[in-house]
């Protein structure tokens, strides 16, 4: 199935010249986002992952029903301040500024090998952010998984090294 078709393109969100990525029409679409699931568990069901992390906040979309499908443990990655537990953090750079993520400091162990999943990669810096917590843990990542890849960002060449997949690759705006 071609997603392109079912993913809503809107330009000059959230900025002139910029055209947004809009996954809502894919997940009121109940036959793409089976599509994207079956995609991303097809790659995954084989991969011996033992624990799928998702990045805030679409990344629970489609991280929670893989986890399900795997029987398999579904981890959240969040913003600052959001975890009720004690945490461990990982900053990146944003086009002005920074931000950071949080996992649970006993969310995973030396042992588990991780499936990333998120919506969208583009400059890669939230991704090689996670990327960085769950090695902070002792974990392996395994896969890193997208629906959509911008690649005209650039932001695969961040995560060189991991393994990484995207379901739609979008190369220019």
């Amino acid at each position: 199935m071609d997603l392109t078709g079912v993913i809503r393109s809107i330009p000059d969100f959230p900025k002139t010249g910029v055209v947004f990525r809009d996954i809502t029409t894919l997940l009121q679409n109940p036959e793409a986002f089976r599509y994207a699931i079956d995609a991303i568990y097809d790659r995954l069901k084989t991969s011996g992952v033992t624990a799928i992390v998702g990045i805030e906040s679409r990344g629970f979309i489609f991280g929670a029903p893989l986890a399900y499908m795997l029987d398999i443990p579904f981890i959240p990655v969040r913003k600052p301040g959001k975890l009720p537990f004690e945490t461990v953090s990982a900053t990146y750079e944003l086009e002005y500024g920074t931000d950071s993520v949080e996992i649970h400091k006993d969310a995973l162990s030396r042992d588990d090998k991780i499936a990333i999943v998120d919506d969208l990669l583009a400059t890669g810096g939230t991704a090689t952010a996670t990327a960085r917590l769950v090695e902070s843990l002792g974990a392996r990542v395994e896969i890193i998984a997208f629906i959509i890849e911008l690649s005209f960002l650039r932001g695969r060449s961040k995560l060189e090294g991991y393994n990484i997949f995207s379901l739609v690759d979008y190369g220019s705006e």
